[in-house]
């Protein structure tokens, strides 16, 4: 916790359960993935962690929340994307914690072939929600996760909450999927096809028409399910590293349509918000624009 961490749990280095495996090969054969191949590749891997590290004996998985609670964000832009780069605040805390621990072990941020969901479930931290995203009773799911690979074995594991890293934790909510403005939610999971978030960050070329009505709310990711959920905490995150600049918050909409390569490099230096790529980001915000015109038009 003083390195920022919310929640840890562990849970013995081992083959991911066959049917949870299952589901997420169905979900690629049906092509939902969209254009992440990425997330194709290494299927051993992702089966069965033990070889990203020989010798691997425990995963310990945990959360960092980049929730800003009631503090002022930048509207146009995700919340986990306000701040600096995760993959290198998380990374570097992850370090430390592995040289206070004086232990051996490999550190995943979201790069690894790792399911990151499935451990976060299996360690007892929550559940994956029907938006796809874990979610911690009580603060929901504005949050990171990582993991550390340990060649030791701990002298106890956690349990899951529930017997399915499905749903069980939402009950009959659906209060996400109503959410969803492109019907990318369903209860077989997601569509990376029709979600904003993929749209307006991995997808490259051109944005299909159908998405640009639904760009009026953010130009960069989509938190829409997430703030649906009912579990989300209002409390903002220890984090600092994860709140926005007064740059970033200064920004209004004639700002952005007026940003150049220059600007775009000084205010996203060392976030994530490079993922979109300069180019991308210009096709997003002039795309946000023509739903701004057209709203107002029709007003008229």
């Amino acid at each position: 916790m003083s390195l920022g961490f919310s929640h840890c749990g562990l849970a013995p280095a081992e083959e991911v359960d066959e049917a949870y495996m299952h589901h997420y090969e169905q979900w690629l054969s049906e092509g939902r993935q969209a254009e992440m191949h990425y997330m194709e590749n290494h299927l051993a891997l992702r089966r069965d962690p033990r070889l990203l590290l020989p010798g691997a004996r425990t995963i310990v998985s945990l959360t960092m929340s980049y929730n800003p609670g009631e503090k002022p964000t930048q509207p146009a832009i995700a919340w986990y994307a306000q701040g600096r780069d995760y993959h290198d605040v998380i990374r570097q805390r992850l370090q430390i914690l592995l040289q206070v621990l004086g232990v051996e072990g490999r550190i995943c941020v979201d790069t690894a072939p790792v399911m990151e969901k499935y451990w976060a479930w299996r360690c007892g931290l929550g559940w994956i929600g029907r938006h796809t995203q874990l979610v911690v009773p009580r603060e929901g799911s504005a949050l990171f996760l990582a993991e550390l690979l340990l060649t030791q074995e701990a002298d106890r594991y956690d349990t899951p909450m529930y017997s399915r890293p499905y749903h069980e934790g939402c009950g009959h909510c659906r209060r996400c999927i109503e959410a969803c403005p492109t019907s990318a939610l369903s209860d077989e999971g997601i569509d990376a096809r029709r979600c904003l978030s993929y749209l307006t960050i991995e997808h490259r070329g051109p944005l299909p028409n159908e998405s640009y009505r639904h760009l009026s709310e953010c130009f960069y990711g989509c938190d829409r399910c997430l703030r649906a959920c009912p579990h989300l905490s209002h409390e903002a995150t220890p984090v600092a590293d994860f709140i926005p600049s007064d740059e970033l918050l200064a920004m209004s909409p004639g700002d952005w349509l007026q940003l150049s390569p220059v600007q775009y490099q000084s205010l996203f230096r060392g976030s994530a918000v490079k993922r979109a790529k300069y180019e991308g980001l210009m096709r997003n915000i002039q795309a946000n624009n023509l739903v701004h015109k057209s709203l107002h038009e029709s007003d008229n």
